[in-house]
């Protein structure tokens, strides 16, 4: 009687610690086509001999088989065959159906989340399922479906989202005559939020000058976002209107404000680029931005903007142009905080002058090839990934 019972329980504590790992490893996916395969390798062989998990897109339309599996790696290629000569109809509750199958008994378990139907889990087996391992299999699938919906539910927020931060970034690279440019983007994390981090690059007018921008949002997400393409759209606008960057700002400055409790404050280096005949002109504003650095081809590197007022905070702005002249070969790079705040324990990238002997390892590279070394900085800087966006942009004068 004894025995009995400590068999009784010693099972039950490993069910028990089977459906505690189910749940990890279904949780631990967030990608849609992973989850079918965990589930198949978790019940076989503890519940069945094999195991089909059957799917619709977004649990609509017909089911199609997304992955099987069996005891026996070698007969997955006829079990293959032999289901894909019968119709599996959607169940609404865990049942042994007549499908003919071998020799084998199937019980079909629907995977259900959230009120909608996702697939069918479909298990077979030599002997009959006894009442327990349903039991098992129903949970299973009710934890399978959850983690389906839940990865569907993530990757279509993530399409979204990589959808909005593209179209938050210039639609191609221009061609610029007599300027070299690179540009490096990254945003932090797996798609999770659109970053408030952008560039951009474009014409001014028909006088052959040039404008740039990159720029910080504080925060992530839609209301990021929302102040990203606003200070795109102002920037363009007014640039096709012939405005002096300084009166681009100020306007910016007052768009941002007017959104209200929506606003955020953003930081931005503006500015225009025109050729000469030693290089090019650049003339900037650097608006509460991280500072914009000149690399001369002696390999000197200077500050060359003056710290003026991040935009939507101050009512009252006014903006000063700094004008930079560059020389043929030599580099104005701009990054985004993602850059210069980039820490290491207690250390921050910029410490001591960082990024300024990044770039001035750089003398005679072209313009992508010093945005990627700057990249290659950040990325080496640290063992762990970063937290933070971040955006460069390098204009050399070839």
């Amino acid at each position: 009687m004894a025995d009995d019972w400590t068999r009784e329980e010693s099972r039950g504590s490993f069910w028990l610690g089977f459906l505690a790992d189910a749940s990890d490893l279904l949780a631990g996916t967030l990608d849609p086509d992973m989850v079918p395969a965990i589930v198949a390798q978790i019940v076989v062989p503890r519940l069945s001999v094999w195991c089909a998990v059957y799917t619709s897109d977004a649990g609509l339309g017909p089911l199609r088989l997304s992955y099987l599996w069996h005891a026996d790696e070698a007969r997955i290629d006829s079990l293959r065959e032999e289901l894909a000569s019968i119709e599996v109809p959607p169940p609404q509750r865990p049942q042994t159906v007549p499908l003919t199958i071998g020799d084998y008994h199937v019980l079909a378990v629907p995977l259900l989340a959230r009120g909608r139907g996702l697939g069918v889990m479909l298990l077979g087996r030599t002997d009959r399922f006894p009442d327990d391992i349903i039991q098992f299999a129903e949970d299973i699938g009710r934890r399978a479906a959850l983690a389906m919906d839940n990865a569907r539910l993530y990757a279509q927020q993530a399409a979204a989202n990589r959808a909005l931060q593209r179209s938050l970034l210039p639609p191609d690279n221009p061609e610029v005559p007599e300027v070299d440019y690179g540009v490096v983007y990254e945003p932090a994390g797996e798609t999770n939020e659109v970053g408030g981090d952008f560039y951009d690059l474009y014409r001014a007018g028909d006088n052959g000058a040039w404008r740039f921008a990159i720029g910080d949002v504080c925060g992530t997400g839609p209301e990021a976002a929302s102040v990203t393409g606003l200070a795109r759209t102002t920037l363009r606008l007014l640039a096709r209107e012939g405005h002096k960057i300084a009166h681009v700002l100020v306007r910016l400055n007052e768009a941002i404000l007017e959104e209200g409790e929506r606003a955020r404050f953003l930081t931005l280096l503006h500015g225009e680029i025109t050729p000469t005949a030693s290089g090019m002109e650049a003339r900037l504003i650097s608006a509460g931005h991280p500072e914009a650095l000149r690399l001369r081809q002696t390999g000197e590197v200077e500050v060359v903007a003056t710290p003026q007022s991040l935009l939507g905070v101050f009512s009252e702005v006014t903006f000063e142009e700094d004008i930079v002249e560059l020389n043929h070969g030599d580099v104005l790079l701009a990054v985004t905080d993602g850059v210069t705040e980039r820490r290491s324990g207690g250390r921050l990238l910029d410490d001591d002058g960082g990024l300024a002997k990044l770039l001035a390892e750089c003398v005679g590279l072209s313009a992508q090839a010093v945005a990627e070394r700057i990249r290659r900085g950040v990325q080496d800087f640290a063992p762990e990934p970063s937290a933070d966006d971040l955006a460069i942009l390098v204009l050399r004068a070839p």
